[in-house]
């Protein structure tokens, strides 16, 4: 995903894959629990949980985590989460979007703005990069299994709004509120995705050299460090 910046797509290539490994799952595990606590434990009958489930077995996720986490969205009913988007810049005035969920917003906010002050950047109110950005729904397909015209077909009969091929993968964009929907007529004709989600994606990217991409490299790790933080998006260029 280097190109669209969505941090998760770049950050496996980096080192330390166990310690990776070991925090994507517990994020993705708390996405499962809250999405099988707000509706149907059914991923049938929950695009929101199915998307979770989805996105675990595309990080090679043991079914049995899986099943342990929607397991303890019956047990923990103390714990309630919040979905909420934090805005901000970076180091090198890099726009931010970070999406986390969180059972203490003051502990979550405040450890964004620590990091980001660090690294000489700032976390700004509700607004202030989102214009920088658009929200999509993003399904990627493995090109072996379809060809560049039959990717095109599915997207335009599925309601998407572009697709995008390449030797390893055909993209497929749609609009964020139609993301559940394209989803599931697409899943009518392919049963495994690369990946899917929604995304927010930068309007225009900036240019950082080696050093300053390095640097934005290590805030960015320390970000993705906090267990409350989801995804973040950012709008340079990797």
């Amino acid at each position: 995903m280097a190109g669209h910046s969505h941090w998760a797509g770049i950050k496996h290539k980096k080192g330390r894959q166990d310690k990776v490994r070991s925090k994507l799952f517990s994020k993705l595990s708390r996405e499962i629990t809250v999405a099988a606590k707000l509706g149907e434990k059914d991923p049938d009958m929950n695009p929101r949980l199915r998307s979770a489930i989805q996105a675990a077995k595309q990080s090679n996720m043991p079914k049995e985590n899986i099943n342990r986490a929607i397991s303890k969205s019956e047990t923990n009913y103390g714990e309630n989460y919040e979905s909420l988007r934090y805005e901000g810049y970076g180091a090198f005035n890099t726009a931010l979007i970070i999406e986390t969920l969180t059972d203490n917003k003051n502990r979550t906010a405040s450890t964004i703005r620590t990091i980001l002050q660090k690294n000489g950047g700032r976390l700004g109110e509700n607004g202030s990069t989102s214009h920088l950005f658009y929200n999509c729904g993003v399904i990627r397909i493995e090109s072996k299994n379809l060809s560049n015209d039959e990717a095109l077909e599915l997207a335009v009969n599925s309601g998407a709004n572009e697709c995008e091929s390449s030797e390893e993968y055909h993209e497929i964009i749609c609009e964020m509120k139609d993301f559940y929907k394209v989803k599931s007529k697409i899943e009518n004709k392919i049963s495994n995705f690369v990946y899917s989600g929604i995304e927010w994606r930068a309007r225009n990217f900036l240019k950082l050299s080696k050093e300053q991409k390095e640097k934005v490299v290590i805030m960015l790790e320390s970000l993705d460090e906090i267990d409350d933080i989801q995804s973040i998006f950012i709008n340079c260029e990797f």
